[in-house]
């Protein structure tokens, strides 16, 4: 018998929303990812945390959604023909999303990455055959910005694409047919809140709207916000795009501006929360030892804005969030005590749990 954590949801052998065909190669794999019930943390708030597996999909993260969905909406429009090259400008996961299809298809990929992003992250994308191009991370307004470098050489480069994952709206459809979708199967119509942090907005604003829509209006779409960027004080101050200050241990998530994707949706989000640093690694620590879940700080620090949002729904409420990937990307800093301690976090690790930071 059902107990309250799972009420009105499909989960395990109650699932009828997966395929049973065989996908057809990498692209075919995309999507179809798992709900996961988070049974300690709904134990814990009398309502029910879900999450989706989007570390399951075949590239390992839910950028993968976005990648495909991008380049497909750039072949039906013949802006991209075979042979062609693959153009973008990323922090980490949709560079290795679209390298993975690039394989796929048979398309060049060349991509320009802030170098402050993570080892693992630089060495899986060469080792996928993309062309990649660390620049120093400046802020968007500067010429020399990774992504406008990035604008810059596909103009030069015949039969390519500038992907544009920030602004091309392609990215944030790929959601709406089919995250959104998913999420509505998987619980039987059955949530009240969908939460999750935004790096291009194509996520939060394609299952948001998605979600919004179909349940006309009950579901509530809030956004997650990590140290260093402006989306919740822009959603408390009614508006009002601030100054971008401070930094997170988060990557790929947070943003200095309203992306065409974000902007999509933006107006008819709920709420924000803002989510500190010592929050997420806490809860990084905590999901893996209760959960068995090995995830990205982005993932965690959603887990974290899921469970404050389900408590302010009140007990018996449903709220669902995206894993976005593991931390297979992140290992060497999120499990050393040393680079943990260089960033004041080591102390936010309880202490039951400090056994799991094994690296020095």
């Amino acid at each position: 018998m059902l107990n309250w954590i799972t009420r009105g949801v499909r989960l395990s052998r109650q699932q009828r929303w997966f395929t049973t065909e065989v996908s057809k190669g990498f692209v075919g794999a995309v999507g179809n990812t798992p709900l996961i019930l988070l049974k300690t943390l709904s134990e814990r708030t009398g309502c029910t945390i879900l999450g989706k597996a989007e570390f399951q999909n075949p590239g390992g993260s839910v950028k993968d959604r976005a990648a495909l969905g991008i380049i497909r909406d750039a072949e039906e429009n013949g802006r991209l023909k075979p042979g062609g090259t693959v153009i973008e400008g990323t922090a980490g996961n949709t560079g290795i999303g679209l390298a993975h299809i690039c394989r796929a298809k048979g398309y060049k990929c060349v991509i320009y990455m802030p170098d402050t992003q993570s080892q693992e992250k630089i060495d899986l994308l060469k080792m996928l055959g993309a062309d990649v191009r660390p620049v120093p991370a400046v802020a968007y307004e500067n010429p020399r910005n990774y992504n406008h470098q990035a604008r810059d050489y596909a103009e030069t480069v015949p039969n390519s694409v500038w992907t544009d994952q920030f602004d091309n709206t392609a990215n944030a459809y790929a959601h709406y047919t089919s995250t959104g979708p998913e999420i509505w199967e998987q619980t039987n119509g059955n949530l009240d809140g969908f939460i999750c942090s935004t790096g291009t907005g194509g996520t939060l604003a394609g299952v948001g709207r998605y979600l919004r829509e179909k349940s006309n209006g009950k579901v509530q779409v809030w956004l997650a916000d990590p140290p260093g960027s402006v989306l919740y004080s822009y959603l408390t101050s009614g508006g009002k795009l601030f100054e971008r200050t401070g930094s997170s241990i988060t990557e790929g998530i947070g943003q200095g501006r309203i992306t065409n994707n974000l902007g999509t949706e933006v107006k008819y989000l709920s709420g924000g929360l803002h989510i500190a640093d010592e929050k997420s690694i806490a809860m990084l620590y905590d999901i893996l030892d209760t959960e068995g879940l090995y995830l990205g700080a982005s993932s965690a620090l959603n887990v974290v804005a899921a469970v404050e949002l389900a408590q302010k729904l009140g007990k018996g409420s449903t709220v669902v969030t995206v894993l976005c990937d593991g931390a297979y990307r992140y290992q060497s800093r999120l499990f050393s005590k040393k680079w943990l301690q260089s960033k004041g976090l080591l102390e936010a690790i309880p202490g039951h749990l400090i056994k799991y930071a094994v690296l020095d």
